[in-house]
């Protein structure tokens, strides 16, 4: 009885074998092949950015995971031990990372252990890897030389800090930052596909040597700054914000006629002897905009036809009282009185307060109104995320009182951002048209434009003519006569505005 049972207990489990090996053969080879093969993504080369004369500000360079299998049935053991020295020899040479000998016996207990993916080298370049190419038993081919080898990308800076905020970087579930992260889509470009096989270890090993999809590179950016002004103002920046012992700066330069931006500079202290660009402050820092503010208050003054640049104001000795309130001039004693042009050049902030409540005090909201169809509460959608957003009160707002009116005069009670200040500004200078910040011309696949980005208007005129002249007028005045004498210089005239924006 007990050899019976033994002996059917035998003949069952060969029905088993038989059973699977005829019966169910193909399902289990399917199933074992759907464990072990799979289609692994390839990522495509990311596209490059570009300043607007062509220089590189990021790109992708190829580098390469080394690996070989020793075990292909092409590679024989005399084979092997023909060629094991000269490779090793050859290996040590090119990476100096190991020994000939330590390369040798890497080689051999790869060998002896039977590994069909053994690592050989993480980062190899492109001329690297062409070289290994030609190695003793690599320059068999893939299929008999045993090299194996897979691409990846990394992003590298030819500039380094410059821009780097501008440049930016994208991470997945994260807040896209700068041109890397609001034009991630056009960079990333179209992933390939390539046939693995997962083995000991978890490695995964490609099945052939050519990829079953092969990956489309993405698309190039070409930014509107220009590095070399880039390096002026960040330097010209990093030497005041050391010099004044401030916390954070930020210099934004415009082209007037198109509104490209040239150059972008946001400088923060890290300690007390850096500075470094941490945050975009230019674009994302909604703020009080102080005086820079009031060049936006007297152009809507002269605009509703209330004064001009001869009218006078008395300021008195610095100091008027308003309700329970007082504003202040910087100039201690006072200025007394002074013209219009003359308020605008000591930046008085008496003098501008004065000038808007005379005028406004009976219809408050009409100077908003004159705010808004000058543009400036104006939210263009910029080429970089995270732009701030400008909040211009009205006498309709929660947050309205009868303060509102004299402080927006003089730049508070609002918020806006440095480039909406500079975008006013710019406008302007350009004889009343307000052009859209642009970070980018072009995206552009294999050196052809894809997609060109012209000049934005998006205020054909923020005043008349005539506002426009008295308002550069004042602007000259502030260098020639006012606040910012010590850039006066004798080979060209410059106009502006003196002034902190609050934060």
């Amino acid at each position: 009885m007990v050899y019976l049972f033994v002996f059917l207990i035998a003949g069952l489990i060969v029905v088993r074998v038989v059973r699977i090996q005829f019966s169910e053969g193909d399902f289990w080879l399917k199933r074992a092949n759907e464990l072990t093969l799979h289609y692994a993504n390839i990522e495509a080369v990311r596209g490059n950015i570009f300043d607007i004369n062509g220089q590189l500000l990021a790109t992708s360079l190829p580098y390469y995971e080394v690996a070989v299998d020793l075990n292909t049935d092409a590679i024989t053991d005399e084979i092997f031990d023909a060629n094991v020295d000269s490779l090793a020899y050859c290996l040590s040479d090119m990476f100096s990372d190991r020994t000939k000998a330590q390369y040798k016996r890497e080689l051999i207990k790869a060998k002896v252990s039977g590994d069909r993916y053994h690592t050989l080298y993480g980062n190899a370049s492109y001329q690297q890897l062409q070289t290994l190419k030609k190695f003793p038993l690599f320059r068999k081919g893939r299929n008999k030389g045993g090299l194996i080898y897979t691409q990846k990308g990394q992003r590298e800076f030819p500039f380094k800090l410059l821009a780097s905020r501008t440049i930016g970087y994208h991470t997945e579930n994260a807040k896209p930052v700068g041109l890397e992260g609001s034009y991630n889509t056009q960079l990333t470009g179209i992933g390939g596909k390539r046939l693995v096989r997962r083995i000991a270890g978890g490695v995964e090993m490609p099945v052939n040597a050519e990829n079953e999809i092969e990956p489309q590179d993405g698309c190039d950016i070409v930014s509107t700054i220009d590095i070399n002004i880039q390096d002026v103002a960040e330097t010209a920046l990093y030497e005041q914000l050391k010099k004044h012992q401030a916390g954070w700066g930020c210099v934004v330069l415009m082209e007037v006629k198109t509104g490209e931006i040239r150059a972008i500079a946001n400088l923060s202290r890290i300690d007390t002897a850096d500075y470094r660009e941490n945050y975009n402050y230019a674009i994302g820092q909604s703020s009080e905009p102080g005086s820079t503010f009031k060049l936006v208050s007297l152009m809507a003054a002269m605009e509703d036809g209330f004064i001009d640049l001869n009218d006078t104001v008395n300021t008195g000795n610095g100091v008027w009282r308003i309700l329970k309130q007082e504003v202040k001039d910087a100039h201690e004693g006072g200025l007394g009185k002074l013209t219009v042009k003359e308020v605008f050049e000591k930046s008085s902030n008496v003098g501008t307060a004065k000038l808007i409540y005379k005028h406004y005090s009976k219809d408050p909201q009409k100077f908003i109104d004159r705010l808004f169809k000058m543009g400036v509460n104006l939210e263009p959608q910029l080429d970089i995320a995270g732009a701030g957003r400008p909040k211009i009160k009205t006498t309709k707002s929660k947050e309205w009182s009868s303060y509102s009116l004299p402080w927006m005069a003089w730049g508070y009670e609002l918020t806006m951002t440095p480039l909406q200040i500079l975008t006013f500004y710019n406008a302007v200078a350009n004889n009343g048209e307000m052009m859209k910040p642009r970070f980018v011309r072009e995206v552009r696949k294999q050196g052809k434009a894809v997609t060109a980005f012209e000049p934005e208007v998006i205020h054909p005129r923020i005043a008349s003519a005539s506002t426009i002249r008295q308002a550069k007028e004042m602007m000259e005045g502030v260098v020639l006569e006012g606040t910012a004498m010590n850039l006066k210089n004798a080979d060209y005239r410059i106009a502006g505005k003196t002034g902190d924006m609050s934060f």
